[in-house]
């Protein structure tokens, strides 16, 4: 993302989840799609992803996202998306950001991961999240077998998203087939641009 984006330009921010990199799965095919689509993309490097520390990663966030506004969107993947809720009510914009589109995400502890359950001690306000971000959307596979489909389909509810279920997708991972994955370049660009 450029250091002076223009006012106007929308600004996407990808944020990869637990064990993953800025060039793990379908993050820099997403990028390249959204930048050829005319908006300054940014997949941020969140620290010591074998490890995630809750406080390190909503303040990476911070950190990275210098102003939110109506032109400010969010595509998170797995603990990418209960770190962006977090940092969203941390920030409480005084306006709504443009969106978020959550791939895979979950707002409660996920019993074969405890070492992730910092990010989800503490309840979500999910009014909150409503008033936060104008565009919300939540793309679950039926079998993902790292987040349950259960988890992301009542983040889904409890945020009244548009909810977009892949019969097969797994948990969208580089080894479950995925260094692209279309549907969230449409949801996103359907964001940005209707």
């Amino acid at each position: 993302m450029s250091n002076t984006p223009t006012p106007d330009r929308k600004k996407v921010y990808i944020i990869h989840g637990y064990g993953a990199s800025p060039s793990s799965h379908w993050f820099p095919w997403l990028r390249d799609r959204l930048t050829e689509a005319g908006a300054d993309v940014a997949v941020l490097t969140m620290p010591n992803p074998q490890e995630p520390n809750f406080n390190a990663w909503v303040n990476q966030l911070s950190a990275s996202v210098p102003d939110l506004d109506g032109n400010t969107y969010f595509v998170a993947h797995s603990l990418g998306c209960i770190t962006t809720l977090r940092y969203l009510l941390r920030q409480n914009p005084a306006k709504p950001i443009g969106g978020i589109v959550l791939v895979s995400g979950f707002a409660k502890p996920l019993p074969e991961l405890p070492i992730l359950d910092a990010f989800t001690e503490q309840p979500l306000d999910y009014d909150r999240v409503i008033r936060s971000a104008s565009g919300r959307a939540v793309i679950a596979a039926k079998d993902d077998s790292i987040v349950p489909f259960a988890y992301s389909k009542e983040l889904m509810e409890q945020i009244h998203a548009d909810f977009y279920e892949v019969e097969h997708g797994g948990h969208f991972l580089e080894s479950d087939g995925f260094t692209t994955l279309p549907i969230v370049f449409d949801v996103m660009n359907k964001m940005l641009y209707a």
